[in-house]
């Protein structure tokens, strides 16, 4: 027999002898390998996520400056609807005026339901860019306005447009940058809003009386224009946007699944009651009789606690997990309303000490609501899908503020004050849900 022959004997038997459980194993891996999933593309796994470095942070820098210019502003609702009362709008009524800084929160978050994907499809730069000049314009055109419905065109949809274009690039821009660290990066960079909120509110309170309402707008403007200029060059995305077009299927499809629906909807409840002591707190500690030279100031405390509260969830979010996080910070919002505003309403120390609290909480809620809709997504869509979750996170800032004011019926805040603690704590329990549709009722890091 030649040697040709022995090796195909040799190869044959060891065929044949090959142990049959090494055979079916090795078939049950090439049936497994076939049916996996191909793995993610480059750089949306979530090792490719740097979490760090100069360029990362240099982003989160920009986010912090976009949004102390953009939610900075929306944080000093309160002033404004201070200055419509007493000022140029004192012939209507709470309710009525609140519709503008309402209609201001529903355009600024419900527009980036458009915003996203139009930065999924190309990016944030030039989206940022146009974004600042609408903005600034907005604010000038807010300083020339004496009537309603001027300050419903210029303030609730030009200036809010504009802010929605610079807010929704600096988020979703951060998003690319951070997995692990994610809810730290973007607690940081909303923090800046609430820098803005300490900031703003005083800045008015001091120019007004000094230079009027006017030039204190276009000074904002100008500000603005400078701050959100220096972003322009900081904020970017790390992946390439991806074109395609617009189809309604793309807003539709995401609520096939079962969690993205119940956040979509505890986030409309949650803003549903969120911007309330924002709008009222200053109104109702005047008419409790809180000392006048101190009211000015609620709303900067209130704002300068919610710097802590933007970071601090975010940081043991990221860590403990980011709906365990929400739903503490956001059960929290209800109860101390229920709980401290309400028997609180007349007492100086009391509506100091709520306002801190809910500064604290509230901020949390606002770092936590991307973080929480980008942990459950496709980073590739997360700004369609941010879009949509904000959207109706918008419609309930839209309507909360003039159905508290109708409720409160000008004088009377109790029916305000329970509107807003049971609106946050629904929202809360929804978390729950969601956080129970995801992992059960077992303690885990989610």
């Amino acid at each position: 027999m030649s040697n040709t022959d022995n090796t195909t004997d040799s190869t044959a038997s060891s065929v044949r002898e090959k142990p049959r459980d090494e055979v079916v194993d090795s078939e049950k891996g090439e049936v497994e390998n076939a049916l996996a999933p191909p793995p993610a593309p480059t750089g949306f796994n979530p090792a490719d996520f740097p979490d760090g470095g100069r360029e990362a942070w240099l982003v989160v820098f920009g986010g912090f400056l976009a949004l102390f210019c953009s939610f900075g502003l929306v944080n000093c609702i309160g002033v404004f609807q201070q200055y419509y009362v007493t000022g140029p709008l004192s012939d209507y009524s709470e309710s009525t005026i609140s519709w503008i800084p309402s209609l201001q929160v529903f355009v600024v978050t419900g527009s980036n339901a458009i915003m996203g994907r139009l930065f999924d499809n190309y990016g944030p730069r030039w989206i940022l860019v146009v974004g600042t000049i609408v903005y600034s314009f907005g604010l000038m055109v807010t300083s020339l306005s004496s009537q309603y419905y001027q300050f419903i065109l210029s303030q609730g949809i030009v200036l809010a447009l504009g802010a929605s274009a610079v807010f929704n690039c600096a988020t979703n821009s951060v998003i690319t940058w951070f997995f692990k660290r994610r809810a730290t990066a973007l607690g940081i960079m909303v923090s800046g809003s609430s820098l803005g909120g300490v900031v703003l509110p005083i800045m008015m309170d001091k120019l007004i009386p000094q230079i009027g309402f006017p030039w204190t707008i276009r000074i904002l403007g100008f500000m603005f224009l400078a701050l959100c200029g220096i972003s322009c060059f900081t904020v970017k995305s790390r992946l390439p946007p991806r074109p395609k077009p617009l189809r309604l299927s793309d807003y539709v499809s995401p609520f096939k699944e079962l969690k993205f629906t119940i956040v979509v909807v505890a986030s409309f409840f949650l803003f549903w009651g969120l911007f309330l002591p924002f709008n009222y707190l200053i109104l109702q500690a005047a008419d409790a009789g809180i000392d006048p030279t101190l009211v000015p100031y609620i709303l900067p405390i209130l704002n300068a606690l919610s710097i802590p509260g933007r970071i601090l969830p975010g940081f043991f979010g990221d860590r403990l997990g980011r709906f365990n996080a929400m739903i503490f910070i956001s059960t929290l919002s209800g109860v101390i309303t229920l709980a401290l505003w309400i028997p609180g309403s007349k007492s100086t120390a009391a509506i100091i000490l709520y306002g801190a609290i809910f500064g604290f909480s509230s901020g949390g809620i606002i770092s936590l609501l991307p973080a929480c809709m980008a942990q459950i997504s496709d980073i590739r869509e997360i700004g369609t899908r941010n879009g949509v979750n904000l959207f109706f996170a918008a419609i309930g800032a839209l309507t909360g503020s003039p159905i508290g004011g109708a409720i409160s019926g000008g004088k009377q805040y109790l029916g305000l004050q329970i509107f807003t603690g049971i609106s946050m704590l629904v929202g809360s329990l929804l978390y729950v849900v969601a956080r129970t549709v995801l992992v059960g009722l077992k303690p885990a890091k989610v």
